[in-house]
């Protein structure tokens, strides 16, 4: 069964970022599944992750999906670093930080200039996606009817802090770093010990000690698994990784006009949301998301049951179909109330 997909690049101009800087000529790629309805009314949003573009979110969307294209016109916009949107990679005066904020009202035009809609169903968002949705929320409070957080919280905790900083040191470390995180070359040893300590973080100490690396994906041993299945896993240049990164570090809904009151932030959101955390995620957890809950209109939080981690909040159905019934359940209801 197919349905209409169709991709392109808005043309931003100059922008001016809010921690100073400008992405010259800024563009944001862009795909679309499904069709925008006459009302204009069903235009769902949903962000890319950390190190993923339009394409390696697609496997959600479809009929017997988490997003049904036969209902909901889903705009996948490209995170800004992500190698297909303005990024790092190709700008020498790229800004030292582009904010989940930055990504947001750059993707606000794109929805209301380009497509022409004024009424947002729905953000869903997983990882970084989730720290873009809860944005939208806050920044479009009488625009986003619904917003969907897999994954993800309205403020980067301590914690998820020390794990990037490890990850920006490892790179900061490579002989090929000239500094700011720009690169002469490609830093292949340093991306290898990157993927490593991702793998550590991106999977809960309950996955491991099960073994599903052996038993569900098929790994030999454990050596196979993280030289199979992580060191290939990060496509994008190192200069992009470390943009992001400082994204997802500098993530914050009550930055800015908030002046840092998470409060103040989380109780202007008008959205009905639904806080989806994995209950071993090891970046987002639980807690987090149920510290928010108290502060929102109108939410509900429900934990992923699961051992995957972080990865139970992405869980492709032929390899972790529980999860995946899970969210598609949660979500489908979400949106049709």
């Amino acid at each position: 069964m197919s349905w209409p997909v169709d991709r392109g690049t808005f043309e931003l101009g100059d922008l001016a970022v809010e921690r100073g800087g400008t992405i010259a000529d800024a563009r944001l790629s862009w795909q679309t599944h499904g069709s925008l309805n006459e009302a204009r009314d069903n235009l769902v949003v949903y962000p890319c992750s950390y190190g993923a573009t339009a394409d390696d979110l697609a496997w959600l969307i479809g009929p017997d999906g988490v997003l049904d294209p036969g209902r909901w016109f889903v705009v996948v916009p490209d995170m800004f670093s992500n190698g297909r949107s303005s990024s790092a990679s190709g700008q020498p005066d790229y800004p030292a930080v582009v904010t989940a904020a930055d990504n947001v009202r750059a993707q606000h035009r794109l929805v209301t200039e380009h497509f022409g809609a004024t009424t947002v169903a729905a953000v869903y968002g997983f990882s970084m996606g989730g720290i873009q949705a809860y944005h939208w929320a806050a920044l479009y409070p009488d625009q986003v009817q619904r917003a969907i957080v897999v994954c993800g919280s309205a403020r980067t905790a301590d914690h998820n802090k020390v794990f990037l900083s490890g990850l920006l040191r490892i790179l900061e470390a490579a002989p090929e770093h000239e500094g700011g995180g720009r690169f002469s070359a490609e830093p292949t040893a340093a991306l290898r010990a990157f993927a490593h300590v991702y793998a550590g973080w991106g999977l809960s100490q309950d996955f491991y000690r099960a073994g599903l690396y052996r038993t569900v994906l098929g790994a030999p041993d454990l050596d196979t698994y993280l030289a199979r299945d992580w060191e290939p896993g990060f496509t994008l240049r190192a200069a992009d990784l470390y943009a992001q990164a400082q994204t997802w570090v500098h993530a914050d809904i009550s930055a800015g006009e908030h002046d840092g009151d998470l409060t103040r932030a989380l109780q202007r959101i008008r959205a009905r949301v639904l806080l989806l955390p994995g209950e071993t995620d090891l970046y987002f957890r639980v807690a987090d998301n149920a510290a928010e809950l108290p502060h929102l209109a109108d939410a509900e939080l429900r934990p992923i049951p699961s051992i995957w981690g972080h990865r139970a909040g992405a869980p492709r159905l032929d390899a972790n179909a529980d999860d995946f019934s899970f969210l598609r359940a949660a979500v489908r209801e979400w949106l049709g109330a």
